[in-house]
């Protein structure tokens, strides 16, 4: 195995050998060690300040970046949360892959940091010099993509299906649809769903199951919610409580149901194609909420949660469905939470 170094003022490339490969990373944008060494060898290394601009949302980018120390500040805008990245992630990817690709963030230094600038040119050599590294890596980056894509895809057919049987129940029960009835069945802190919804919703789950589709369950717990009360007081708990019940719904389809069972204990009733399906959604809820970051005066709040999912039985009810999600949710809070684990 090898990899490249680069000289950018004289413009060579050097290959030098590296320990072997190691096992893929568990996380999307984590690089192996053979990833890491391979492409921090392809580019200069670039030192930036705490708050320095690296790009803006909009802006075509010409290059991808490594970080080697420290930490980036990816902001969507719009009110979404930050995501913040650190030593041997990756960004800005599609730079490379398709070229002339529009930022969909902006990126700023949070901490004092060492990046490696990857630039067409070097990216094209290792395409040439270590290509199964590459494919390895790209395979790997365009499947994350592909996922999300798709996922988007299913998301719209969903949601065209739930329009459609939304109207027919428009024009069944109008008058069902009062404010009064919403505020009943809506928690007031995050938005989402309570209890009385639902159990609301479990007895028209017939009638809004889709046809080849599996109902999964995750139960999402809050870890060390009390020490977040404790260091930072209980509106910056109501905060944080509002950011998970954000992530909990950006990952539910239409035909889902992301709900606030009480407390900082969550749940989503999903309608999946299998069970890598839900092991899917468990995973980007641990990643989303393990990244969010909140502006001044929570800048040091952090938080993590612990997922148990549950692909339930057909024949079986909300009572054991939950009972085994459960499990599933202690056997995270067990490893120490910032997990998820897969009941069965």
């Amino acid at each position: 195995m090898s990899s490249v170094s680069s000289d950018a003022a004289a413009g060579r490339v050097e290959v030098t050998s590296l320990p072997p490969k190691a096992a893929a990373p568990h996380l999307p944008r984590q690089l192996s060690d053979a990833e890491f060494a391979l492409l921090r060898g392809a580019g200069p290394l670039k030192r930036v300040a705490a708050g320095e601009l690296l790009f803006r949302k909009g802006e075509i980018g010409h290059a991808m970046y490594v970080i080697e120390t420290g930490q980036v500040r990816i902001e969507f805008g719009d009110g979404l949360p930050h995501k913040l990245l650190g030593p041997r992630e990756y960004f800005g990817e599609l730079a490379l892959f398709i070229g002339n690709h529009a930022r969909v963030a902006s990126a700023v230094a949070h901490t004092a940091a060492g990046l490696r600038l990857i630039e067409y040119p070097a990216f094209d050599y290792l395409l040439e010099t270590e290509p199964a590294i590459l494919a390895q890596f790209m395979r790997r980056s365009f499947a994350y993509l592909v996922a999300s894509e798709q996922q988007l895809i299913a998301n719209l057919k969903r949601r065209n299906e739930d329009l459609l049987h939304t109207l027919d129940t428009l024009r069944q029960a109008q008058t069902e649809l009062s404010t009064a009835h919403r505020l009943v069945r809506t928690d007031e802190l995050t938005g989402l769903t309570n209890r009385r919804g639902l159990y609301e919703f479990l007895e028209q789950l017939d009638e809004r199951r889709l046809p080849g589709m599996r109902l999964g369950l995750l139960l999402i717990d809050l870890d060390e919610f009390k020490r977040i009360n404790d260091a930072h007081g209980h509106l910056a708990g109501d905060e944080a409580l509002r950011a998970v019940a954000a992530e909990v719904s950006a990952i539910a389809a239409p035909c889902d149901l992301p709900c606030r069972l009480g407390g900082d204990e969550f749940a989503l009733l999903a309608q999946v194609a299998d069970r890598a399906e839900l092991e899917m959604r468990a995973q980007r809820v641990v990643e989303a909420v393990r990244t969010l970051r909140f502006g001044a005066p929570l800048e040091a709040l952090t938080m993590s949660v612990s997922v148990g999912a549950n692909l339930c039985d057909d024949g079986g009810e909300w009572s054991l469905w939950y009972s085994q999600a459960d499990a599933a949710l202690y056997r995270a809070k067990g490893e120490g939470g910032n997990v998820w684990c897969m009941e069965g």
